[in-house]
């Protein structure tokens, strides 16, 4: 067997390791922008936003579910999909021995699929998870979020996609490349159900799921400093050999050019998704009025008596003699 290789880009540059080790007991945080250090208790309150510089922090799907649902209710869909290993992919190790070390998160796939309700309107979200093979797209990714957008588009569900995901899974090849045709014809078929389509993009989102469904809602928010674009900055600058700004693909640069319709913070994304759910809620049909009421009924029945004129004029037909008279008309022929 070939020796094990291991290979650090960052051991290569020769950077040093600047992560911040955890705070005693491993149940502190130290924020990455301000250095402010906080309890996990304190980082999961605020729903893992830092209170001094308003930093988000990675959100994992079921937490990300329990923030959005009312009471942080919610019912898993599809949870029995797992991951298949058609191309027997090996690169420093195994691909079904990394989809077995990611399951240890407790996880089964980079996307959970959950019926809900959010302000009371039910609906069904899709929420991708940065933590399971970063996110990453495949054929059971695919699969989920095509019978999600069928479910919603049958029972007339608004469908709400959270994504964070680093594109389409390596792993998978061409299989993983398909999700991206799949999981836009799926859309397309909510848009022709008239269902409608709300996406929320976590940092980061780029790749083959920016290039796919992520980037066609019918409303479509992102989270601050969220880094939404095909290619990160850091690969255009290897490839161009340009110095790129500091914003470059982060959401405000986004909503600045009109790829996303707001900056949310995520405390307060529950409430403007459920403003959002009652606005584009169908309405229900409008209990008619008076006058509309009587004038249904006397179109029933004018259309009643329409139908009834043909036979009415044969029975007039058949009474009516010479005279107008049908016993003149019998008279007269016994007299004959």
């Amino acid at each position: 067997m070939p020796p094990h290789i291991h290979i650090s880009v960052d051991r290569l540059r020769r950077r040093r390791q600047t992560t911040q080790p955890p705070a005693s007991g491993g149940e502190g945080r130290a924020c990455p922008e301000c250095g402010t250090h906080f309890r996990a208790e304190e980082l999961a309150r605020n729903s893992r936003v830092c209170t001094s510089c308003d930093y988000h922090f990675p959100l994992s799907a079921h937490p990300r579910l329990d923030h959005l649902a009312d009471d942080g209710t919610w019912t898993e869909l599809w949870p029995e999909l797992r991951p298949a290993d058609p191309l027997r992919f090996v690169d420093l190790e195994p691909y079904p021995d990394r989809v077995e070390r990611a399951e240890r998160s407790g996880l089964r796939e980079a996307i959970v699929i959950a019926s809900m309700r959010i302000g009371g309107i039910a609906c069904l979200a899709a929420v991708m998870d940065f933590g399971y093979l970063g996110g990453s797209m495949g054929a059971v990714v695919g699969e989920k979020l095509t019978r999600a957008a069928d479910r919603a588009a049958e029972r007339a569900l608004p469908l709400i996609v959270v994504t964070a995901s680093g594109g389409a899974r390596m792993q998978e090849g061409v299989l993983a490349l398909m999700q991206m045709a799949k999981t836009i014809v799926a859309v397309e078929e909510l848009r022709a159900a008239r269902v409608p389509l709300i996406v929320v993009l976590a940092h980061p989102t780029t790749g083959g799921v920016w290039a796919s469904f992520a980037s066609v809602g019918d409303v479509t928010y992102a989270e601050p400093r969220a880094l939404i674009a095909f290619s990160g900055p850091r690969v255009i600058e290897q490839t161009t050999r340009e110095k790129l700004p500091e914003t470059f693909g982060r959401a405000e640069a986004q909503l600045a050019h009109g790829q996303v319709d707001a900056v949310v913070d995520r405390r307060e994304l529950p409430d403007r998704l459920a403003r959002v759910l009652g606005i584009l809620r169908r309405p229900a049909e409008p209990e008619p009025g008076a006058a509309a009421t009587w004038a249904r009924e006397g179109r029933q029945r004018a259309a009643r008596a329409a139908q009834a004129l043909p036979a009415l004029s044969k029975r007039l037909v058949g009474r009516g003699g010479p005279n107008g008279d049908a016993e003149s008309t019998v008279h007269e022929g016994e007299d004959g």
